[in-house]
Parts: C-alpha cells; structure tokens; sequence
C-alpha cells in the first residue's frame, strides 16, 4: 500500500511539473538548458531529504550515478523539447505509455510474471496511443516531433525505472541518497551537453524554473521510496496517471493554448486505464 500512495504521489507532483515548466520555458531559456535549471532545484531537494536520512553508503551509490545518465540526464533533456514541441498536456499523454515499455523490459529482464490482464493492459495503452495520433484539432504551435521526443523519453523513463528497482533489491543506499545521485549525475550530464554543445546555460531565467524544479525533486523521491517498496509492474502503472493530472492541469491553467479536447482526453484515458488495469492485474 505504500509503494501505490507513494507512486500516486509522485504522479500528481510530475504533472504538475509538467504544467510548472511549460510556464517556464516562455522565459526565454532554451528547452535543453530548462531541463538543466529544473534539475537544479530538485536536486536540492533530494539533498535536503538525504540529509535528514541516517545511513549514508556511499560505497554502494555509484551504479546510482550511472542510471542519472539514463534519467534524468537523458530523459528530461527529451521530455523537455516534448513539452516546447508537443505541450504538456500530448506530452504527458505519451509519457503514460511508460508501463507498456516498463512491464517488457521487466518480464525480460526481472523474470516478472506475465499475465492476462498485462496484455489486455498494454491493448488499451496501444488504443489510447491510436486515439491520441488521430486526433485533429491541436494548437498552432503544435510539432509531432515532439511526441517523438516525448516517446523516446518514456522509453527512457522506463528504462530508469526498471534499472532502479533492479538495484534496490539488493542495496543499502537510502531511497533519498539514491534519488540525489541519480540527479547529481543526471544534471551533470545535461551540463556536460550543453558546455560541448556551446549552448547557453540560461541561468538568468533560473527563478521561473524553481516551481518546476521542486515539484520534480519532491515527484523523483516519492518515485524512489515507491520503487524500494514496491515492484515494476505496481509502481509503473499508478506512476502513468500523470497523464491524466498534465492534461487536467493543462486544461485548467493552459486552456486557450493547449486546446484540449475530447480525443486528447480519451486517448489519455485509456493509456492511464491499461496502465491500472496491468498493476490490477499483477
């Protein structure tokens, strides 16, 4: 029970982050340094949680720091350009196909059990995925290959997820700690990008990040505590519901340029509905 109240939390938080660094990305920044700025301020505060946690075991925390590369340093370097080309509210409805790639990648490699409600599962998400790409009215500013983006940083996301429940069976690192490495290692991944890039860091542009960049600190360590409890095939699902708070929180708050409508909202639906029912049915 623990592990889905802790990856419910984490849902709600990621999608408001969502919502939080479309607001911010009309500062000027561009989306690779955004994904830099927002990952600051999380990371100050998966240090704070970590630092009021007893039980520091640096000597287990590198393969934490080699799985920051994957997510966040890949993966939010992706979602962000989603975000700037496809919206939060699209972008949010493909990153909830993350539990189709995470339940795979989890029967391959974690030998979980595959069942029934799994594969009628991973049908819905595949439906919510067709009603999503059919759909005819979106902004003027809309580009697909932003959904593009958006797919390849679920693929991240799942990925992460699969590699961070792989390591904390058998680890002693504390979920807080963990979650501070993979940010630590992830921003210094993005940092390294834009530096051989040549891109600018944005850094005047670093207060319009903070909201975001704290609701994702406190989204990645909910994620982490969920995923020491709990396995995969429970976490991933409940995690995807974030579809449905980015595309809520988008319509509240960015109605005129999000146009969300009823294709958008069924699509998302029914990625979120295969998502539940593959934890359902675990």
């Amino acid at each position: 029970m623990d592990a889905i109240l802790l990856a419910g939390c984490s849902a709600g938080l990621f999608g408001a982050m969502t919502v939080a660094l479309r607001f911010a990305l009309a500062h000027g920044a561009g989306a690779e340094a955004g994904a830099f700025l927002t990952i600051v301020p999380a990371f100050g505060v998966a240090l704070a949680f970590a630092l009021v946690r007893s039980g520091w075991d640096l000597d287990g925390v590198w393969p934490f720091l080699l799985a920051g590369v994957l997510g966040p340093g890949c993966s939010q370097i992706l979602f962000t350009l989603g975000i700037r080309d496809a919206g939060p509210s699209r972008a949010s409805a493909t990153v909830g196909t993350a539990p189709l790639f995470s339940v795979a990648i989890a029967l391959v490699l974690l030998d979980e059990p595959l069942i029934v409600g799994a594969v009628v599962g991973a049908l819905l998400i595949v439906a919510g995925g067709a009603v999503l790409m059919s759909e005819r009215v979106r902004p003027e500013r809309f580009k697909p290959i932003g959904l593009v983006f958006a797919l390849a940083a679920t693929i991240a996301f799942a990925s992460r997820d699969n590699l961070v429940r792989w390591l904390s069976v058998d680890t002693d690192v504390d979920p807080a700690l963990a979650a501070t490495a993979t940010m630590m290692a992830g921003g210094a991944t993005i940092l390294a990008f834009l530096l051989v890039s040549r891109r600018s860091l944005g850094l005047r542009s670093m207060g319009a990040y903070v909201p975001s960049g704290i609701l994702f600190g406190l989204s990645y360590v909910c994620l982490f505590e969920a995923y020491y409890r709990g396995r995969v095939t429970v976490v991933s699902p409940i995690i995807a519901t974030e579809s449905l708070w980015g595309v809520t929180l988008s319509a509240v708050f960015l109605r005129r340029h999000e146009l969300v409508g009823p294709r958008l909202v069924a699509g998302a639906a029914l990625v979120v509905a295969g998502g539940v029912l593959i934890g359902v049915f675990r």
